[in-house]
């Protein structure tokens, strides 16, 4: 069984089929194509995507509808494709999919997520994108409401 020593985990341990292939990174993040999902009951709702490629890399995000109940994902056929995603199954209802929205924490400041440019998985196929949202009335920097608010990492 494969293990990743990281700098927030420690030493995880996980199996050839677990982690998500994105083909074209991640904008800024072009050559981590492969993360693992991670998910803690103590830090629910947040879910860690740990870069395989650097133990240091690991991002904090909230599936989206946790930071806005009212989220409607829209794929283009492209992003389908790059999902592995049928067309009939294109929208956030379908079971295969999860949209995860990444957290940024600034000190002496509400947590901000961004809506506009969810991170999306399909979790049959083991592959994800970032989906950017061009066309969307969303934010990039979307404050978390106290409602919606998530415990941070320490």
């Amino acid at each position: 069984m494969p293990t990743l020593q990281t700098r927030y985990f420690d030493q995880l341990h996980y199996g050839d089929g677990d982690p998500f292939r994105f083909a074209a990174g991640i904008p800024g993040f072009e050559d981590h194509t492969a993360f693992l999902l991670i998910q803690q009951p103590k830090t629910k709702p947040l879910v860690f995507l740990q870069s395989l490629h650097d133990p240091a890399v690991c991002f904090v995000a909230l599936p989206a509808r946790v930071a806005d109940p009212e989220y409607r994902l829209e794929l283009s056929v492209e992003e389908a494709a790059a999902l592995d995603l049928p067309e009939a199954e294109m929208t956030q209802d379908s079971p295969d999919l999860l949209s995860l929205v990444l957290l940024t924490f600034v000190e002496n400041a509400d947590p901000v997520v961004n809506l506009m440019s969810p991170i999306v998985l399909n979790l049959r196929a083991r592959r994800g994108i970032q989906a950017i949202q061009l066309g969307s009335n969303y934010s990039l920097r979307h404050t978390l409401t106290l409602e919606s608010q998530a415990a941070t990492c320490s």
